[in-house]
């Protein structure tokens, strides 16, 4: 038992069964499935690290293992334990025998980890792109600026930062130019392509942009200079993004009294998207956006502008009576796999406790949200009522 023990403590898997069945008819007399519970984040701190890429084998990628069969003769080679495919050792392999083993065929490293010089070289720093909803009362606006100036305080320095707010139109902030305060507007009611937030944000300004490929991150074409205007250190930033969150004030644009706000949701996250795609794909990115009600304008909207037509319930998506679901849910699934295509994580952070009234939550837009596979996280901060309700905007 004591070496069962051992082996999950090396190796983060435990099993049921200690030797697996051999034919079909020995795996159907087996009471209990055939199963693992895998660990991947369980800690090891004598695992090794090996400073090259891992040998995989040609026909099921999998990776060179101490289970594996070698062949230390002149011909050296291996086969897989998995489908018995006889690979050939690369030039760099020459010199291994039965005594002079790589590290990935010791038995005692059963797991172990690769970091390539490549693989290295493309790591970047994690990036955070705040999306910041102004439709909302002063009071959360003031909440609101108060918890991510706290946040960024917590942030490491290295870390890049970005920021959005959004309410009629979306304001992309140029954090690298701090003299003056810079901003890019577009216009939240249409829909925003990948190509006009290249060209009306300048990424292409001063030489010529490539006819051909897919423009995405400093190997394809686009300038670290470019880039660094709206993704930058947070230690570069900082007196920037504090004085911008500051001066945050609600959406200026005046609201009827029988209207709710005409917040953009579904464009400032297209154009997040589209900006993260451009400038780091495949990094460790992740937009985190801050919403205060309902999308009612542009792509995504799930609620007309006109507050005499409530927000459409449950029972109004079981029977098909919603008439903006449908095109919501076309937007928001583009908008899913264009994330998960460029590596990337939608974090909706929303308040909400009932939807007392039609603009009191964006509830329905979260479970919207929280169907596609690229939104990972969904934070619902909950706060107790108030004595009085907000007024309808």
């Amino acid at each position: 038992m004591t070496e069962f023990l051992e082996l999950e403590t090396q190796d983060a898997v435990r099993m049921p069964w200690n030797v697996l069945p051999g034919s079909k008819s020995e795996a159907a007399q087996c009471v209990i499935p055939v199963s693992a519970i895998y660990t991947p984040l369980k800690p090891f701190p004598n695992t090794p690290t090996l400073p090259y890429a891992p040998l995989r084998c040609r026909s099921c990628r999998s990776v060179l293992n101490p289970f594996s069969i070698v062949d230390f003769s002149s011909t050296k080679i291996w086969i897989c334990c998995f489908c018995l495919q006889r690979n050939h050792f690369p030039p760099s392999y020459q010199s291994i025998s039965e005594t002079n083993m790589p590290a990935e065929l010791f038995p005692q490293y059963t797991t172990i980890e690769y970091e390539s010089a490549s693989e290295k070289a493309a790591m970047t720093n994690p990036v955070f792109l705040f999306v910041i909803d102004t439709c909302v009362i002063e009071e959360e606006i003031g909440y609101l600026k108060s918890s991510l100036l706290q946040v960024l305080g917590t942030l490491p320095e290295n870390c890049l930062i970005g920021l959005i707010t959004f309410g009629t139109y979306v304001h992309v902030h140029e954090l690298g130019f701090g003299h003056i305060p810079k901003v890019y507007v577009f216009k939240g009611s249409k829909e925003v392509s990948k190509d006009q937030v290249l060209e009306q944000m300048g990424f292409f300004a001063n030489k010529l942009k490539p006819t051909t490929g897919v423009i995405a991150g400093v190997r394809d074409g686009l300038s670290q200079e470019s880039i660094s205007r709206f993704l930058l250190p947070a230690s570069e930033c900082e007196f920037t993004l504090n004085s911008i969150l500051e001066e945050l004030q609600r959406d200026p644009w005046p609201v009827p009294a029988d209207h709710r706000a005409a917040r953009c949701t579904g464009t400032a996250l297209s154009v997040a998207s589209h900006l993260l795609g451009i400038c780091v794909p495949g990094s460790g990115a992740r937009i985190m956006a801050f919403l205060g009600g309902p999308s009612t304008e542009g792509p995504g909207a799930i609620v007309s502008k006109i507050l005499s037509e409530p927000i459409r319930s449950h029972k109004d998506l079981d029977k098909d009576s919603a008439p903006l679901y449908h095109k919501a849910v076309k937007f928001y699934e583009g908008l899913s796999k264009q994330l998960v295509h460029q590596g990337h994580v939608l974090d909706v952070f929303a308040c909400a406790l009932e939807q007392t009234h039609p603009d009191a939550s964006c509830k329905s837009l979260v479970m919207l949200l929280c169907r596609k596979q690229a939104f990972s996280c969904v934070a619902l901060h909950f706060q107790p009522n108030r004595t009085k309700s907000p007024p309808e905007t």
